[in-house]
C-alpha cells in the first residue's frame, strides 16, 4: 500500500489521541503505520531532499492542522 497522503491520515490520527492519553508522535506513527500496514520501507522512505521520512512528513502536517483547529494540543514540554 502506498503512503496515504496527510488527509487520509486527519481522522486516523485523531482517532488514536481520543482516548485521553498523552501520546508522543512517535507513538502516533507506530499506530498510523499498523493501522495501514506500511512496510518497513514505505516508512523509511525518504523525501526527495534526502533529509526527512516521507511517512514521518505525512503524519506531521495533519498534527499541525489539528492542532490549528483545536483538536489536538501538544503538551508543554519539559
Amino acid at each position: 500500500m502506498p503512503i496515504p497522503d496527510f488527509q487520509s491520515l486527519m481522522l486516523p490520527l485523531l482517532d488514536s489521541a481520543s482516548d485521553g492519553e498523552i501520546q508522543t508522535l512517535s507513538d502516533a506513527r507506530e499506530h498510523l503505520a499498523s493501522t495501514f500496514a506500511l512496510t518497513s520501507d514505505e516508512i523509511e522512505e525518504l523525501l526527495p531532499s534526502g533529509k526527512q521520512r516521507r511517512f514521518d512528513n505525512r503524519v506531521a502536517w495533519p498534527k499541525v492542522y489539528l492542532e490549528q483547529a483545536g483538536l489536538l494540543t501538544s503538551p508543554e514540554r519539559g
